[in-house]
């Protein structure tokens, strides 16, 4: 389910008018929308086959805090909304006598960060291959994804509905003409407005 919706969509589509188009647009929005998430660096989530930007459930196995900051677990997305549960375990078992109290931390949705509390936490966050289980929904919520992020996707998806017919093809002839078509890639201009949201491991 894409969270950009037809009518927004159409506003970049001004030649489209009427309602015969809502179909095959809302499937496109859906499609830019699990490119920017996997181009932004979200993992597969626990129930669906790809990234999504609505709300899901997912599972990170991570290999634990940075040196520099062992009370702080960097989560590989974000935003995180909420936390379903933590587990420590450098033997990978992640049973009930390994999970970390949620009392004991707490969560920086914006940041994709958990926080130890220095006062109340009595575990710490092990380090070791794939030693964190961490539980948690991650993504936007319904009708709050950000408006910078919205417009993207749109001028993304509005490229990729007026290439429809010209796929597969660098060139056209009309009128005895020879007219060179766009690049089908992602606009520079989309990427540089992803740029703020792409995590940090995905840069290069």
């Amino acid at each position: 389910m894409a969270m950009v919706t037809v009518s927004t969509l159409k506003q970049y589509l001004p030649e489209i008018t009427g309602d015969s188009a809502n179909t095959d647009l809302e499937s496109l929005l859906d499609r830019v929308e699990t490119a920017t998430a996997r181009y932004m660096g979200w993992q597969k989530p626990d129930s669906l086959p790809s990234p999504r930007m609505l709300q899901t459930t997912y599972t990170f196995y991570l290999d634990g805090p940075t040196l520099e900051h062992p009370d702080v677990l960097q989560l590989p997305m974000r935003p995180v909304q909420s936390i379903t549960s933590i587990h420590s375990d450098v033997d990978r078992q992640y049973g009930s006598d390994t999970l970390i109290d949620a009392s004991t931390y707490s969560l920086d949705q914006y940041l994709g960060q958990v926080i130890l509390d220095p006062v109340n936490a009595t575990d710490y966050f092990d380090r070791g291959y794939r030693a964190i289980k961490v539980v948690c929904s991650a993504g936007f919520v319904n009708s709050n994804l950000p408006s910078d992020l919205e417009h993207g996707i749109c001028v993304w998806a509005s490229q990729l509905h007026r290439n429809k017919a010209t796929q597969g093809k660098d060139s056209i002839t009309q009128r005895a003409a020879t007219i060179s078509i766009s690049p089908k890639n992602m606009p520079l201009e989309v990427k540089e407005i992803l740029a703020p949201f792409r995590e940090p491991r995905r840069i290069f």
